[in-house]
């Protein structure tokens, strides 16, 4: 299984009054990771979108485990988790610079006709993706 980690600098606006980061800030850095994920793949939300689609998020999952605090160099893993042509789960986990997990987390998606939002197909209109993400699964067709 692939995994992709992607450094985050943790800046004072996405800190709480107790100096830690804002529960909700995370899974702006979820999005950050699955972006260096696919890309990491030699994929494009930007070029997929120019097709007349986008993926929306239809589930999340968050586990806090561990404060991040300002100044604290963060870093968040990602993954598929699941992947069946039509939904895609990814996985996350953010760690601190000593490895200590400070959140997991998943999120669900399907990619939808942008005009009428009705799900589309992965494996038939993106055969590339669809390969690459069984490929990044470790998953053969």
């Amino acid at each position: 299984m692939k995994k992709v980690t992607t450094d985050i600098q943790v800046r004072y606006q996405e800190t709480d009054q107790m100096g830690v980061v804002y529960h909700a800030n995370y899974l702006v850095w979820f999005e950050i990771g699955r972006t260096a994920f696919i890309e990491a793949l030699g994929l494009s939300y930007a070029e997929m979108e120019k097709e007349g689609v986008v993926s929306p998020v239809t589930h999340v999952e968050i586990d806090y485990k561990h404060p991040i605090h300002y100044g604290e160099p963060a870093f968040v893993e990602t993954w598929i988790d699941h992947y069946d042509g039509l939904r895609t789960t990814y996985g996350y986990q953010v760690t601190n610079e000593r490895g200590k997990v400070a959140v997991t987390g998943k999120t669900d998606h399907v990619v939808v006709n942008k005009e009428s939002f009705r799900p589309i197909s992965v494996r038939r209109k993106f055969p590339d993706w669809h390969a690459k993400y069984l490929n990044a699964l470790g998953a053969e067709e």
